[in-house]
């Protein structure tokens, strides 16, 4: 089995594994999302011990162990990429299973269950036609000032949307042309989102252009740009005079 193809059955399974939990209807919100999360990364990180022993494992829901810093290969991982999404029933969450090659997120799979689909690196589709109006993706809560600034300067279309996989996913799924975040975020919220939009041929960087590293002793990414590559000289820019 091929890392994108054990990246794929991983979030494959999690995802259903993740129904199952919900389905049990025993929890509520708070807890539903707590034993998700258990659950699924339970499974996930026995996983790929088990089928990857030489490589690292970097996931949310573990206490880092830095013995991944001596790895090239690590495996990234969320359990559950929108916990309260999850929690609420609604479908706009995700699992990451991410593998970081040399500190580059190269290989991935992003499984959106509610949706029966797992987004993979090595299956890249073409893109869909754009929008003639550009569609913008923020936080349902707290949308950053940056993207809101830019998406005002573009005459962009907010589309609010929970989990970053989910997000990410909507500009794959052609739902989309941009998303800017700026509220923070960790390497699991975007590993394996970003592995699977550089494979479809979105651009992917930083909110300033520059690259993305994972694997890094501090594991906290501010910041996230995926789009089509049309708009990404653009919003960088904007996003540097905000």
């Amino acid at each position: 089995m091929t890392d994108a193809e054990l990246a794929a059955h991983l979030a494959q399974v999690a995802g259903r594994l993740l129904l199952e939990v919900r389905a049990s209807g025993v929890f509520s919100a708070k807890a539903l999302g707590q034993a998700g999360d258990q659950t699924a990364n339970q499974f996930l990180v026995r996983a790929i011990r088990e089928q990857r022993p030489d490589d690292g494992v970097l996931s949310e829901e573990e206490k880092d162990n830095f013995e991944r810093l001596g790895h090239g290969r690590v495996w990234i991982i969320d359990p559950v990429d929108g916990t309260r999404e999850y929690g609420e029933q609604r479908s706009d969450w995700a699992v990451h299973v991410g593998l970081s090659l040399d500190g580059v997120a190269s290989v991935g799979a992003v499984g959106l269950p509610d949706l029966g689909l797992v987004m993979r690196s090595d299956q890249p589709q073409p893109l869909p036609t754009a929008a003639a109006v550009p569609r913008m993706l923020v936080s349902r809560s707290r949308p950053a000032r940056e993207a809101l600034a830019v998406a005002a300067a573009i005459g962009a279309e907010l589309v609010e949307m929970g989990s970053a996989g989910a997000k990410a996913m909507a500009v794959v799924r052609g739902e989309a042309e941009i998303y800017l975040h700026t509220g923070g975020q960790f390497e699991w919220d975007s590993c394996a989102p970003v592995a699977v939009a550089a494979a479809h041929g979105l651009h992917v960087s930083r909110v300033d252009g520059s690259p993305l590293r994972y694997n890094q002793s501090d594991t906290y990414l501010p910041d996230l740009l995926i789009c089509r590559p049309e708009w990404a000289e653009r919003v960088i820019a904007l996003a540097a005079a905000c």
